[in-house]
């Protein structure tokens, strides 16, 4: 039985991403893990933790949502 945990900056992931997110790790385990067996879908637990940017350091800086939004453009 898989947990996986996602930990993410408050804010970066709007509600459909999570989603997608939550979907597409939940079909990479049953790939992998559970050599494609669809019945072992209900055994795999994935859960996101959202932390304010404060909690967070990368390269000595904390990086907001807006800076990380930056550094990714929307897909057109």
């Amino acid at each position: 039985m898989p947990f996986v945990n996602v930990q993410t900056i408050k804010g970066i992931m709007n509600e459909e991403q999570k989603s997608e997110l939550l979907k597409r790790i939940t079909d990479l385990m049953v790939e992998v893990e559970g050599r494609g067996d669809p019945a072992f879908r209900a055994s795999v637990w994935v859960r996101i933790d959202e932390h304010e940017p404060e909690q967070w350091s990368l390269g000595g800086l904390q990086p907001n949502a807006a800076m990380i939004a930056a550094k990714f453009p929307p897909r057109e």
